[in-house]
């Protein structure tokens, strides 16, 4: 299938009638099409079903409701024109629609940040308690993105002030969307930031939640090619992933309390980051709902490893 009319995108607007039509023909082509699952699903019949509803503004968990619901030509129209944008073109679904949801909280998203997918979502709905013995009043969430992370944090922890920090203005345009949208202005700032560059000295975290770049050059290379349209700043760190990994956990202690705790994603990356730091132990947490490459510390293992921290750096500078 590799014209356009071979897909029967004209056959579904004139011959399609119901939700359930459309569905089960999204689901035939996402089936046939080479295409990855993964911004927010993991298969082709939820991928089909989220695409048909949010393209007629209907809730995610709607389908039973409406699934014999008539469409009218135009909203047919519309979802073939978002399938070809899916399957033609490889855009994941919350690019198409300018929303991804994180923590059961919806987020605006588009191309100039990351899609939220990260399982720090499982600790924070748990809100840390294997190593919090109170709510963290101060919290940093690095290499924020959409915001996605640090607003969660805030919505579970409801006294606590959240920092967002990244490097790219864009990004920090779409957390600022993000916190109005959320109404969390008092207590939720966005600051652009070289990592911890612009972070006051003296400064004191309760919990610093770190999602970094940590992709490697060869990871990148072999990405599918939903990956293209995530900003590349914001996936790939250096050829082994570890640069921006590795200047994080160095100087993570000077702005973590003594009672705090620092939390890093690094994803498929995390034996990258075992051979950048030998010696170090990672404690690498389970998630049930899947995902893995985090790991957390608390303030005294930070400074435990401060040595082999600068050691490994300064290696990799050199």
């Amino acid at each position: 299938m590799n014209q356009l009319e071979d897909w029967g995108f004209d056959l579904a607007v004139s011959e399609l009638r119901t939700v359930k039509d459309m569905a089960r023909w999204c689901y035939t082509l996402m089936n046939q099409g080479d295409i990855y699952f993964g911004h927010g699903t993991d298969n082709a019949w939820d991928e089909s079903v989220q695409l048909v509803l949010f393209t007629l503004s209907l809730p995610w968990h709607s389908y039973d409701d409406f699934k014999d619901a008539r469409l009218i030509s135009s909203e047919r129209t519309q979802i073939v024109n978002n399938l070809k944008a899916r399957l033609v073109d490889r855009i994941p679904l919350p690019y198409i629609f300018n929303q991804a949801w994180y923590c059961d909280l919806p987020f605006y998203v588009d191309e100039r940040v990351l899609i939220p997918r990260s399982p720090i979502a499982e600790l924070i709905k748990s809100g840390f308690d294997k190593w919090l013995d109170e709510e963290p009043a101060k919290v940093l969430d690095m290499c924020t993105g959409s915001g996605c992370i640090g607003i969660a944090a805030a919505y579970k922890f409801k006294n606590a002030e959240v920092d967002l920090v990244d490097l790219s203005f864009d990004a920090l345009e779409v957390a600022q969307q993000n916190i109005e949208d959320h109404e969390l202005t008092d207590r939720v700032f966005p600051i652009q930031s070289d990592m911890f560059s612009a972070i006051p000295d003296g400064m004191k975290y309760d919990l610093i939640l770190a999602n970094p770049p940590y992709v490697d050059q060869m990871d990148f290379d072999a990405m599918p090619n939903e990956f293209v349209h995530e900003p590349e700043m914001a996936l790939i760190s250096g050829f082994d992933g570890m640069e921006v990994p590795a200047q994080i956990l160095l100087n993570a202690s000077k702005y973590l309390s003594e009672n705090g705790l620092f939390v890093m994603e690094v994803g498929y990356s995390m034996h990258n980051i075992e051979a950048a730091f030998p010696g170090v132990v990672f404690e690498w947490l389970e998630f049930e709902n899947g995902g893995d490459g985090v790991f957390a510390m608390t303030y005294k293992e930070l400074i435990n490893y401060q040595q082999l921290f600068a050691d490994a750096c300064n290696k990799v500078k050199g």
